[in-house]
């Protein structure tokens, strides 16, 4: 494994570009989302990644209910209530701030689960990052949508606590795994959409052409492309010295909700922000330094 300093300057302009593509697949999930059911556009950006990738699909056994677990919680649970969630907020930019809050997320659930002990430098920045998310909501403008930013929260949490579970899996590719969240979240998610959204057909034949390429943007841009070169950075450098790149997503998340959808931001929200990712940079800083001194 590479060095924690040695990130080949290819290798850094590949992230770069993925998180340029996360940036950019928020404001195309808000888009997707305001032509299409919710939970049904989910479905069909799963249904979708489950087509080219269902050839990779293999049993493993001994590791079907973690990643059975795995599947289920980073696949329809996180991804259905983050695409609800960009449902109601009126701003993609605060959303792309509260996407982020799955740092301090996991680092509570390795607490939680794992038994780990932190010290004050990532209490402060999870302290700090929750500290900015109250700021955000307290926000009259973002005050009127907070059960969306509430949504996007808790999606966080199940996405964080899938990440558990992938950590238990051993030898399975990282295309095979989203292979079986994407059966997984296009089987499950088409089901709730039949049981608790109406007007799927109709969203179907009234979309327009912004509407299709916005799925097909989330389903091969981002899925495909953009998590299949995370997960090459993964098995080439630590997370750790990866994570810290990642912030650049919510900035290019803001950046293209105001540039592109005519998101406001208010003297709140920008504060709130800047306190969430400062309290974010300091949890991922923290770790690194924890693994690249082994304390």
């Amino acid at each position: 494994m590479a060095d924690a300093t040695s990130i080949a300057p290819k290798h850094l302009i590949v992230l770069v570009l993925m998180n340029l593509i996360w940036g950019l697949n928020l404001i195309a999930s808000k888009i997707g989302v305001g032509q299409f059911p919710p939970i049904f556009f989910t479905a069909l950006r799963f249904g979708s990644v489950a087509l080219f990738l269902l050839p990779l699909l293999k049993i493993h056994r001994g590791q079907m209910g973690n990643l059975f677990l795995a599947a289920m919680l980073t696949g329809p649970a996180a991804f259905s209530l983050l695409f609800l969630g960009l449902s109601y907020a009126e701003d993609a930019a605060t959303v792309a701030i509260a996407s982020q809050m799955g740092v301090p997320m996991s680092t509570l659930l390795s607490i939680w689960l794992l038994g780990e002990t932190i010290r004050w430098r990532r209490t402060l920045g999870i302290t700090l990052a929750f500290g900015g998310m109250v700021i955000i909501s307290f926000d009259p403008r973002v005050f009127a949508y907070w059960e969306g930013m509430a949504l996007v929260v808790a999606s966080t949490f199940f996405a964080s606590l899938g990440t558990i579970f992938v950590k238990r899996l051993k030898n399975i590719r990282p295309l095979e795994l989203q292979a079986w969240i994407a059966l997984a979240g296009g089987s499950v998610l088409l089901l709730f959409s039949l049981l608790f959204e109406t007007g799927q057909w109709q969203a179907a034949q009234n979309a327009d052409w912004k509407g299709w390429v916005a799925l097909a943007f989330t389903a091969v841009m981002s899925s495909l492309v953009a998590h299949t070169a995370w997960y090459y950075m993964i098995s080439k450098y630590p997370v750790t010295s990866l994570s810290p790149i990642t912030l650049l997503s919510p900035l290019f998340g803001i950046f293209f909700g105001v540039t592109l959808l005519n998101d406001q931001l208010t003297t709140r929200m920008l504060l709130g922000g800047a306190v969430t990712l400062i309290g974010v940079f300091i949890v991922v800083l923290r770790e690194k330094k924890l693994v690249d001194t082994g304390t």
